[in-house]
């Protein structure tokens, strides 16, 4: 399981180092590879390749005839690619996900349970902000589904 939230920068060939306690957590599991693609509110989403296999038969799963159903797939499926950790724990991020992610430089990776995140720093700034300030008005929302 991934937690946390870490600051890194974008090195000079378009790569990044995972931060060592999630690359730990994916050494606890053996996993070697990863998919990354487009994710929701702007950001990129990185699976290990068993929970990416998981979230993929989902997709499979939807109805293709409705148009929800398609474009959902089409975003998620047309822009992810697999990564492997080089020996210095880092990821390359092919430049059409950084310029959908609008990562530039700095970023910030953060655990989410069964995936991680990778954000451009001022979007994951403004967006932490927007969601801080409203956050007990989503747990109560929240409160019927058993959280």
């Amino acid at each position: 399981m991934f937690y946390g939230e870490y600051a890194h920068s974008l090195d000079k060939k378009g790569r990044i180092i995972l931060p060592s306690k999630l690359r730990d957590a994916l050494k606890e599991t053996f996993v070697e590879k990863c998919i990354m693609t487009k994710g929701l509110d702007g950001c990129l989403l990185l699976y290990p390749l068993d929970e990416w296999r998981l979230l993929e038969q989902k997709v499979k799963a939807l109805s293709m005839t409705k148009r929800d159903a398609r474009a959902f797939s089409r975003q998620l499926l047309s822009g992810a690619c697999e990564c492997v950790l080089d020996r210095q724990g880092r990821i390359f991020i092919p430049q059409n996900l950084r310029q959908f992610a609008d990562i530039k430089r700095d970023v910030i990776v953060i655990g989410v349970s069964n995936k991680m995140e990778i954000w451009s720093k001022d979007r994951w700034s403004t967006y932490s902000k927007e969601t801080e300030d409203s956050y007990e008005d989503i747990a109560e929302k929240l409160v019927d589904t058993g959280i």
